[in-house]
């Protein structure tokens, strides 16, 4: 799958958000913000998160300047949440995000190796 088509995905899980499922993944990016407190850069993935569920729509991509192993760390909370939340629309939402971050996790990896 491509980069675009996995935005497409993000934004209609986005779209797909019920009330309750946009305060939840609120609740779990103000969950992960304060849990990487430390690093801004994480903070600033939650909040650009944070910024799209709000709006009801995403960005294209998740452009950020992560590195490899903090696009790990975010890819194994969101695998976590995708595979341990209750509501579908919400694991919806996470499995396009953990999409998302796979095909950057891929190509910081194919940038490591070049």
């Amino acid at each position: 799958m491509s980069s675009d088509h996995h935005s497409a995905y993000l934004a209609r899980a986005v779209e797909a958000l019920a009330p309750e499922g946009r305060a939840r993944v609120d609740e779990l990016l103000v969950q992960l913000a304060e849990a990487a407190r430390a690093d801004e850069r994480v903070v600033a993935f939650a909040g650009a998160r944070q910024a799209e569920v709000a709006a009801g729509r995403v960005d294209p991509g998740l452009r950020s300047n992560l590195t490899e192993q903090e696009v790990a760390v975010l890819l194994g909370g969101f695998l976590r949440i995708r595979d341990q939340e209750p509501r579908d629309d919400v694991a919806d939402w996470a499995n396009a995000v953990v999409a998302l971050l796979e095909d950057a996790l891929a190509a910081l990896k194919d940038k490591g190796q070049g």
